[in-house]
């Protein structure tokens, strides 16, 4: 592990020079490099108007854009093969944190006295010998085509399953008793597979589904979930671009790799855990004489009923089933004050990306320089600050670089159960994921902070580093569910996700919508998601400094910080 370590220093060194030139941020005069003055100089101007001490306001200011470049570009790099989980470049990684964490000092906080925390999974890759039908009552079946029409995996970790199965239509297969809803009531789908809508009813009522924004209950982790807990065999989810936020091409680059299952997982599983196209959906309801529209329209009101379609679900799944193991890599700078009352503070950022697909044409890697190369970055320099300030914190601090968030949250999902410090002495965790490094923001995205008691600190924060706080631009997205911190959250953390919103210094809003829309269109999960020179990392460090004043801040807070009263993880907060 040892020599593993010294390749990565040594890689990382090179990649720094490459990138600086001879000096660097520790050695060059006056700390940061000249194209972080301004943005250092607005950092220790709002750590000032904050009233932070003079060291914190050093830290802070010390926060480097180019350090950040460095670890993004190296992460990025195709050397590391897209960072696959539980694959050769996955492993660079992973000890390639590891060894920045020693070299700043920090405690090991994974096994055996290791900065690596081992986490065993099942790997499932769906095999082209794959093949899916439906089978009308009457008519000619219809034959779909891996990839273009259908993806599919066996979450129970055969090597070969075959269905025929009635389908039923269970509209968005969701049971919320808080909202009075059922969409499985009066039906048996035991043994069945279902039919569902991404998504969630649509709402404007704050009480009803969250108004416009995305519970849990709209996530297609839930619906698998739900699905199998009430025994059926498989689900269908009818993917629709605007209700999920995404195209059919995230869709397919996500499913069409190895899925990926926790090992010894005891939950309920699906043996057909798929998507379908909206056109194949629209064909499925023509079969049986129904309009996909005026379904889905029904579907959100209460006057929806669950019903068998006269189509049944034949299906042969080929899959290769692999046992294998990834690390979540775990950091811990130790706090002054060693009562039992520890209020520690948590950073996280996964630094797992797709990895390699061969059956692309052209470029076959997934570099992950945005995704999450920029979060690892800022964890990585959020790290380097802690550890080389004169402000030395009151209560732990844990730096938490996590594996499998594309494999649906699972290094995240281990470590919240599996955590070096009791959740109920960490105060906050703090996720970056995805940070566009495209200049200085003047508006950030703090999605999930209101559902905290920290949210007032969060406001003020903001404030004093010049930055408006922005609603969710897309509520019904459900971003809060889609990172990390929704891992913690379940854990009884509270957390929530750090990123710009669309002001940038310079640059109408358009312009930063525009960025955004063009990013998820032609980047977001492709492999063309990768590092320029031309990066403007202003933005990812501004982000790193408005996240040290946070969590400095509820390191050394008079009381713990906890889940507003009525939030959904405000029970698991309190039971622990």
């Amino acid at each position: 592990m040892k020599n593993f370590r010294l390749i990565a220093v040594s890689l990382f060194l090179l990649a720094g020079s490459i990138s600086r030139g001879p000096a660097s941020a520790d050695t060059a005069p006056g700390g940061p490099v000249a194209g972080a003055a301004s943005g250092a100089g607005a950092a220790s101007g709002g750590a000032a108007r904050l009233g932070l001490s003079p060291d914190v306001q050093a830290a802070i200011a010390s926060i480097d854009p180019e350090r950040i470049r460095a670890h993004v570009k190296f992460l990025a790099d195709d050397l590391l093969e897209g960072r696959g989980t539980g694959t050769r470049g996955g492993d660079i990684a992973a000890h390639y944190i590891a060894s920045q964490f020693e070299l700043y000092g920090l405690k090991p906080a994974g096994d055996d006295g290791g900065y690596l925390q081992r986490v065993d999974f099942q790997g499932v890759q769906t095999l082209p010998a794959t093949s899916v039908a439906f089978l009308p009552a009457q008519g000619a079946s219809i034959d779909l085509k891996l990839g273009d029409d259908y993806v599919i995996s066996n979450q129970t970790q055969t090597e070969a399953v075959d269905i025929d199965a009635p389908i039923v239509f269970v509209g968005y297969g969701i049971e919320a008793p808080e909202y009075g809803w059922n969409d499985f009531k009066g039906i048996d789908v035991r043994g069945k597979v279902v039919l569902e809508i991404v998504n969630e009813p649509p709402s404007n009522d704050p009480k009803f589904f969250a108004g416009e924004a995305m519970t849990y209950y709209g996530r297609w982790t839930y619906k698998f979930e739900e699905a199998a807990r009430k025994g059926a065999i498989g689900a269908l989810i009818i993917h629709r671009t605007d209700l999920a936020s995404y195209g059919w091409n995230v869709v397919k680059s996500s499913w069409s790799n190895e899925q990926v299952y926790l090992a010894n997982d005891r939950a309920p599983k699906l043996e057909a855990a798929t998507w379908i196209q909206l056109d194949v959906a629209r064909r499925l309801f023509a079969a049986s004489g129904l309009d996909l529209d005026r379904m889905i329209e029904t579907a959100g009101t209460r006057k929806f009923k669950a019903r068998t379609l006269p189509v049944r679900l034949k299906a042969h799944i080929d899959s290769r089933v692999r046992a294998f193991v990834s690390y979540n890599v775990l950091g811990l700078l130790p706090g002054t004050d060693p009562g039992p009352a520890a209020q520690a503070v948590m950073y996280t950022a996964h630094y797992d990306h797709l990895g390699i697909n061969p059956a692309l044409p052209g470029d076959k890697i997934y570099n992950g320089a945005v995704d999450n190369g920029t979060g690892c970055g800022i964890l990585l320099e959020l790290a380097h600050a802690f550890s080389k300030s004169a402000a030395r914190p009151p209560h732990p601090v844990l730096f938490a670089s996590v594996t499998a968030e594309e494999k649906g949250m699972l290094g995240s999902n281990y470590l919240g159960k599996h955590l070096p410090i009791p959740a109920a002495q960490i105060a906050l965790d703090l996720n970056f994921d995805a940070v566009p490094p495209i200049g200085m923001p003047e508006s950030v995205n703090v999605t999930g902070a209101e559902r905290t008691t920290f949210f007032p600190v969060v406001r003020k924060t903001a404030a004093a580093f010049g930055f408006d706080i922005e609603p969710d631009a897309e509520p019904g997205a459900g971003h809060y569910y889609r990172s990390d911190h929704f891992s913690l959250a379940r854990a009884g953390v509270p957390a929530f996700s750090i990123n710009t919103a669309l002001k940038f210094a310079g640059h109408p809003p358009e312009w930063g919508k525009a960025q955004r829309e063009e990013y998820t269109a032609k980047r977001y999960h492709q492999p063309s998601d990768e590092y320029t020179a031309d990066m403007d990392f202003a933005s990812n460090a501004a982000l790193a400094q408005f996240g040290f004043a946070l969590g400095w801040q509820a390191l050394t807070a008079d009381q713990i910080v906890t889940f507003v009263p009525g939030d959904e993880f405000e029970v698991k907060r309190q039971a622990r």
